[in-house]
This record gives structure tokens, C-alpha cells and sequence, in this order.
């Protein structure tokens, strides 16, 4: 057989440098970018042929294929004559290692098997075998699936039918090469996009350990804005926390070692994190109490504690409502002290505590809720789904999968949308049903309805911070304060004659966690510079003026030149840099050639109270903010400059969190069937799939 030269992908690259563990740099030859990887992953180099040079890479595949072929010792067309198909043969006898036939129908084992003789594999460095290594990989990060899912025989199976030449890989190729040179690429990315970013804030969030003790796990998030103005969001670091290191010196040390190694030390406008040390229970939300729907999706965590509350956890609203270990009197003074001023509160997390205290204040609403469930999941299971339909599946509602009625519930907003559908159509469900023991007496009603209104300004604030959150969409802190306002307004005009318990609760949690946000300076500031709020809000403009000056005239630079080219210049500089000087045309030089033109009036720089009365003069409108200041940069460059920091604070909990929840689940982390260094690598690559993979 004539020699056949080894085919690699790195034909198409020059290694410009080798370093440790088999890393290396190439430049493409074609184009000549510059790919990082590992010399046994070379997924990246196969996937920029194939997405830049679409002829280089179908060059790669032919060579590729030529040389398998030669090779092989049967060649996959010697087999078409059986059936036609190129993948299966049918051999005459039923003997042997080759396909069995049963019923006329060959079946894989052998034909495909790992020693029978039908089809040749193919070898690591295959462009295909590594395409679809590398969308197992994706998998495995995008579903939150442990690595030992490749060798379970079922999936084995699949592949197998889907393309016999495929070699599967050992779970640790996965752990132990794939994953991690995906992080060490996501890493890269991140500090890239970082080193340019305008202004950024990042966000600090501590969990628990599964198994309780003092261990837990720390995230740290970057909220940054491109040179683009497009807000964009990177975990940084999810890293284990040991037993007798989740203090809050250890949680800061830790935090700053993150941020020094990505390079945004000393760089982040705000840090949104709870008092240390907070360790908490991953992701928990505030739950109705007792409103336990079948198949709703709020698995044990949040109804462990809720029936742990001894008397329904009226008693403790703090270790039930919500996010648990966050409460008054429990902060580190290291931690606090190393954060400073710099840090703020979540404002989703204040707003579930709110609600969480304000549900166990009324320890009667139990179990009327209790019975409504019960109600509930008697008329899924018992009713038809087509009658269902009419009542359940319209505008508004929280149905799951397409056909059934087990919705898909996270969080008490999800579930008060279960029962306000409940309760609009509790005739016609009762008459379906009918008429028992479960159904709800008129008391239960007013008291149910009477829940349903008084949380429903709770619920469009909660929706406004979670809007379409599965784009990942950044909600800034501007909304924090019109909500606050909106709700305190919404429980002085609310009575609650079945539920007086449910108000005062509310409202106390209310005036504790979140009125001070009407006398901060940041939310003032941030409130004002959007657009569409401005100063519309308040009812004493001139004091809300004069508080939102002096908290400019701390963030803004001395002066700003208001040449458009200048300060065109200035918002593409990444923080802390100085912005560089704009050339000067040569013809702005006077001279007697061109005396005849008209000399352009020379403009002079604003000050920041002038910039202000400008702004406000304005009418509000509903442009999204960093669109609105990046148009306005050359009118007002000094709002511009804070508005683009203040802007960089998310509302909303960070998708991480929900993360956790969700690889908890997946993982089976209790069971230790995910060392922790593999846990770290799944939830970090989830976190920044988009950053990886869009």
C-alpha cells in the first residue's frame, strides 16, 4: 500500500509559541489571526477553517478522507452493494462479529461495535470526530450534564446509530481536556473584552454548601459596558469555599484575587453583594406557603424550609422569606470594611425578602393555600385537558409543555399566576369537578383574592427586574426607586379586612429594606439620568436637584472638552485611561486664503449644572438609556461619563445563581457524582455560553 503522509490541521497554521501543558499560539496562514489551544484540543483551528476558510476546510476533509481510505482495510462503499446504504452490511451468515438480522432488520451490534469489521473509525484529530466531540462538550455545558453521561450504554447506543465512525470518548477526555480548554478560552475572551470595557460593576454571590456546615461556593460577576455602549455580563469565578475559610476576610481575599487576575481591581464602580458572611441556600426565592402544586417545579429546597418554619415560620420570617442568612446583625466587619462604600444591596433579593416576610407574617394564609393546591392539582389530574384548556392555557398563564397543565413554577410571582387563573374560573372548575371538600368556601376566596391584589404591584416589579431573562437581558438599579415608590403608595391605599396581618408585614419589610433607597444618592442619580423618568418622580425636584449635583460632581471628570470629535474620543477610552488628543485639521488654521469664510463660533464647555438644566428641560422619553447617553455623549459629555457607571448596576440576581439551582438538581450533587473542580468548570462555561458559543 503506497505511503500515505499524516494529515493535520495544524497544515494550515505556524506556531508562533509552545508553552506549558501543550498549549500553543498559531497564526492562520490564510487570514492570519491569532487561535490559542492546546495541542490535543484542536477544536478551535478545526472550527475557524470551517467558519473563515470554507475551501481550506473542505480541502482538510478530502485529505482527511483520502487517507482514512487508504488506510482502511474495507473501504465503507465496498459494502453498498448490501441494501445500498454505505454505514451497515449485512453479511449472508448470522454468525460471527458482523450484524445480526432480526426480522429482516440488521441491528448495530457488531456492525457497529467496537470489534467488528463494517466500519472504520475515525481517528482523535478527525474533523468530525472532533466536531462532535465538541458538540457533546456543548451539551454537557449548555444542560448542566455530568461527564459520566458518555459512557452510559444508552447514549453510547445513540451515537452509534447516528454515526457509526465515531469513536466515543472517555469522560475524562471531557473533564480533564475539553471542558477546561473551553474555560481557558472563555477566560481568554473575557480579559480581552474587559481590557476595553467603558465602566463596570460586578456582583458578589455566596451559597452554602449542599450538605450544610459552614463550606459554600463564591461567584464573582462582571457587569461591563463595551465601547459599543452594549451592557454585557461574564462570571469571572466560581470558586469552593472551605469549612473553615467562609469568613468574610477569606470571601475578600478571595474576591480580590479574582478581580486582580481578570484585571478590573480598583476598577468596578459598585459591588452588588449582601453583608458577610451571607452564605445561602442557592438561588432560593420566597414561596407561598403551603402552596405545594404537583409537578410545579419548586423543588424541595423551598419547601424544606417552608415546612421547617415551626408554626408556618411566622415566628422567623428572616430563615424563611426568601434568601435566608442575610439578615440585620450578621455583617463581618473585615468584609464590610474592604468593600466599603462601594457595596449595595440587590435590589431583587430585598424585594423577595420583602415578600417572604410579609407571607409569614399571616400565618392564616396557610392553609387556605394548602387547600387551593390541593384544589389545583385534583382539577389537572381529574379534568379533561381539552376542558382544562379553556380556562387554564389563556393569556397570562403559567402552563408548562404543550398539552399539559403542570406549570413551570420558580418563584411566588409563578405561582400567584397559577392562582389568580385559579380563581377567575373556580365556578366552572367546581362544576367540572365538582362540588367536595375541596372546594373553597367564600371566606377562602376574599382571602386568596385578597393576597392576589395586595401582591400584585410585588409582581410587576418582579416581572420589570426578570423581564425575558432568558436573553439575559441587564436591568439596571434605575427602576429600584419608582418601585419602592410605586409600593409603598399601593399598601397606604390597600385594606385588607381578611388579611390585616399581610399588610402590616409588607409594609414593615418595606420601610425596613427598601425606603432608605429613596434617600440614597447613587438611586437618585441613576433614577434621574434615565430618560424616562428624570425628575418626574419627585415631589421635591429643587432638594432631589441639588442631592443629585453633588453626587454627580463626585463621579464626573473636572472638564470635559465639548469638541464632537473629542468627545467622541473620550467614551471609547477604557476606564482609568486618559483619553488621547483628536489631530487638528490644518485647515482650521486662519490664513488670508480662506478670510472670506465666516469664523464658526467658538463653543464653550458646560458646566455640570448647566449639562443638568439641559437635560431636565427635555422631555422624558421611552429610548433605552445607554442608547439615549451615547447619542447624547456629545451634548452633555459630563452626565454621560456617570451615566455610563451608574448604568452598569444590575437590579436583578445574577443568572449564576439560578445556575446553581439548576446543576444541583442535574449533578445530583449530594451524592458526590461531581468532584467540585468539575462543578466550577460546568457552571462557569454555562455562564458564559453566550461569550463561548454565539
Amino acid at each position: 500500500m503506497a505511503s500515505v503522509s499524516k494529515v493535520s490541521i495544524l497544515d494550515y497554521f505556524n506556531i508562533v509559541f509552545e508553552g506549558e501543558n501543550g498549549k500553543i499560539e498559531s497564526n492562520c496562514k490564510a487570514c492570519g489571526t491569532r487561535i490559542q489551544a492546546k495541542r490535543s484540543v484542536t477544536s478551535n483551528f478545526v472550527t475557524h477553517l470551517k467558519r473563515k476558510h470554507q475551501a481550506m476546510y473542505d480541502e482538510f476533509v478530502k485529505r482527511k478522507d483520502m487517507k482514512r481510505e487508504a488506510y482502511s482495510s474495507g473501504s465503507l462503499h465496498s459494502f453498498n452493494a448490501n441494501g445500498g446504504t454505505p454505514r451497515y452490511s449485512h453479511p449472508a451468515s448470522t454468525g460471527g462479529g458482523g450484524a445480526q438480522i432480526v426480522g429482516g432488520v440488521g441491528t448495530l451490534e457488531g456492525a457497529v461495535g467496537g470489534g467488528g469489521g463494517g466500519v472504520s473509525k475515525f481517528d482523535r484529530h478527525d474533523p468530525r470526530q472532533v466536531l462532535i466531540s465538541e458538540a457533546i462538550a456543548k451539551m454537557m455545558v449548555r444542560d448542566l450534564q455530568p461527564a459520566y453521561t458518555v459512557e452510559n450504554p444508552g447514549f453510547r447506543e445513540l451515537l452509534q446509530l447516528l454515526e457509526p465512525r465515531y469513536t466515543p470518548e472517555p469522560r475524562q477526555y471531557f473533564q480533564n481536556q475539553l471542558l477546561p480548554a473551553y474555560a481557558y478560552q472563555a477566560q481568554l475572551a473575557t480579559r480581552q473584552a474587559l481590557a476595553s470595557a467603558l465602566a463596570l460593576s460586578l456582583s458578589l454571590d455566596l451559597w452554602s454548601s449542599l450538605s450544610g456546615g459552614k463550606s459554600g461556593y463564591l461567584g464573582v460577576t462582571c457587569h461591563f459596558l463595551t465601547c459599543e455602549w452594549q451592557m454585557r455580563s461574564a462570571l469571572l469565578a466560581c470558586l469552593p469555599l472551605g469549612r473553615t475559610g467562609s469568613g468574610g476576610g477569606h470571601v475578600l481575599a478571595e474576591f480580590e484575587e479574582v478581580c486582580h487576575a481578570h484585571g478590573v481591581s480598583g476598577k468596578a464602580f459598585r459591588v452588588v453583594a449582601e453583608p458577610f458572611p451571607a452564605l445561602t441556600p442557592p438561588a432560593r426565592t420566597s414561596c407561598l406557603p403551603g402552596f405545594n402544586i404537583a409537578g410545579g417545579g419548586i423543588g424541595g429546597l423551598e419547601q424544606e424550609a417552608d415546612d421547617a418554619a415551626p408554626g408556618g415560620g411566622d415566628d422567623d420570617p428572616e430563615e424563611v422569606g426568601g434568601r435566608n442568612g442575610h439578615g440585620e446583625g450578621r455583617e463581618d466587619g473585615e468584609g464590610e470594611q474592604g468593600l466599603g462604600a462601594s457595596r449595595v444591596d440587590c435590589f431583587s433579593d430585598s424585594l423577595d425578602r420583602c415578600v417572604g416576610e410579609g407571607l409569614h407574617s399571616c400565618p392564616q394564609l396557610r392553609s387556605t393555600l394548602a387547600k387551593a393546591a390541593c384544589f389545583y392539582n385534583y382539577i389537572t389530574s381529574a379534568v379533561p385537558p381539552e376542558k382544562l384548556r379553556q380556562v387554564l392555557d389563556g393569556p397570562g398563564g403559567v402552563s408548562g409543555k404543550p398539552g399539559s397543565f403542570l406549570p413551570d413554577i420558580k418563584d411566588w410571582a409563578s405561582q400567584l399566576k397559577v392562582l389568580r387563573q385559579l380563581l377567575d374560573s373556580v365556578e366552572f372548575l367546581e362544576e367540572l369537578s365538582g362540588r367536595g371538600e375541596l372546594a373553597l368556601c367564600d371566606e377562602e376566596r376574599a382571602q386568596l383574592r385578597e393576597l392576589i391584589d395586595t401582591l400584585e404591584p410585588f409582581t410587576e416589579a418582579w416581572d420589570m427586574i426578570h423581564w425575558d431573562r432568558p436573553t439575559e437581558r441587564h436591568v439596571s438599579i434605575s427602576l429600584a426607586l419608582p418601585c419602592v415608590l410605586g409600593l409603598r403608595k399601593h399598601l397606604s391605599e390597600t385594606s385588607t379586612p381578611h388579611c390585616p396581618s399581610l399588610l402590616a408585614g409588607l409594609a414593615q419589610a418595606v420601610e425596613r429594606r427598601l425606603a432608605p433607597i429613596l434617600e440614597d444618592p447613587l438611586y437618585i442619580s441613576v433614577t434621574t439620568l434615565d430618560p424616562q423618568f428624570k425628575l418626574t418622580w419627585s415631589s421635591n425636584p429643587d432638594w432631589h436637584r441639588q442631592v443629585l449635583l453633588e453626587e454627580l460632581s463626585k463621579h464626573a471628570p473636572p472638564s470635559l472638552s465639548v469638541h464632537p470629535p473629542a468627545a467622541t474620543e473620550i467614551h471609547s477610552q477604557p476606564p482609568g485611561s486618559s483619553p488621547a488628543a483628536s489631530p487638528i485639521s490644518s485647515l482650521s488654521r486662519p490664513c488670508k486664503l480662506f478670510s472670506f469664510i465666516k469664523q464658526r463660533p467658538t463653543m464653550q464647555a458646560k458646566s455640570l449644572e448647566q449639562e443638568l438644566a439641559g437635560y431636565l428641560r427635555e422631555e422624558p422619553t421611552d429610548e433605552d438609556p445607554l442608547h439615549y447617553w451615547r447619542r447624547k455623549a456629545i451634548d452633555f459629555p459630563l452626565l454621560a461619563q456617570v451615566a455610563k457607571r451608574t448604568f452598569t448596576i444590575p437590579a436583578s440576581s445574577t443568572v449564576v445563581s439560578s445556575i446553581f439551582t439548576t446543576a444541583r438538581q442535574n449533578l445530583q450533587l449530594e451524592r458526590g457524582c461531581v468532584l467540585p473542580k468539575h462543578l466550577e468548570t460546568l457552571i462557569y462555561l454555562k455562564a458564559n455560553y453566550r461569550l463561548l458559543w454565539t
